[in-house]
């Protein structure tokens, strides 16, 4: 379990560090056809891989994504936040619905907007980018809710140029 993390409230969710109880979540949603424009393989010990690489994320950098919980169910349904692996071009405000349910509720546009505003106020960033696979029509889109602009695009060694969209500025 990560100790120190910070949690956000949002109106319908609480963003909380990752922890080993929402692996079931995070694997289902990997290897499933929902994770194509995000790396996911129908590989159990490749999910374990990436949740691992997650976790690792807050240790290496001191900030990460949050896992996404409903908060009048207690489900967890995704994934949003700070992310600036090595080999990206700068940090990035990163997001994943893991269930197919929750797709437009608004719940990503919610915990986005909230970890943007972390990264910004808290995390002293003034800049920030998403990195979006060109065919991803729904995160294209809401990175425009989001305010978002194209900015040129990124040749990713393993996921193929990947489009850039510009946060406006804190």
């Amino acid at each position: 379990m990560l100790t120190g993390t910070p949690q956000l409230e949002t109106e319908r969710l609480i963003l909380r560090a990752p922890c080993a109880q929402d692996f079931p979540a995070f694997a289902a949603y990997f290897m499933s056809d929902r994770a194509r424009f995000t790396g996911g393989q129908p590989d159990r010990i490749l999910a374990w891989n990436r949740f691992c690489t997650t976790l690792g994320h807050w240790h290496m950098r001191g900030f990460g994504v949050f896992v996404m919980v409903r908060r009048d169910t207690g489900a967890v349904i995704g994934a949003a936040g700070p992310f600036y692996p090595e080999g990206w071009p700068e940090p990035e405000i990163a997001w994943q619905l893991w269930d197919g349910t929750t797709e437009g509720h608004g719940f990503a546009v919610e915990a986005a907007c909230a970890t943007r505003a972390h990264a910004y106020d808290d995390l002293g960033w003034t800049t920030a980018v998403s990195l979006i696979a060109p065919d991803n029509l729904r995160s294209r889109a809401l990175a425009q809710r989001l305010g978002c602009t194209p900015d040129g695009t990124h040749p990713h060694p393993h996921f193929g140029p990947l489009d850039i969209w510009r946060h406006p500025a804190g």
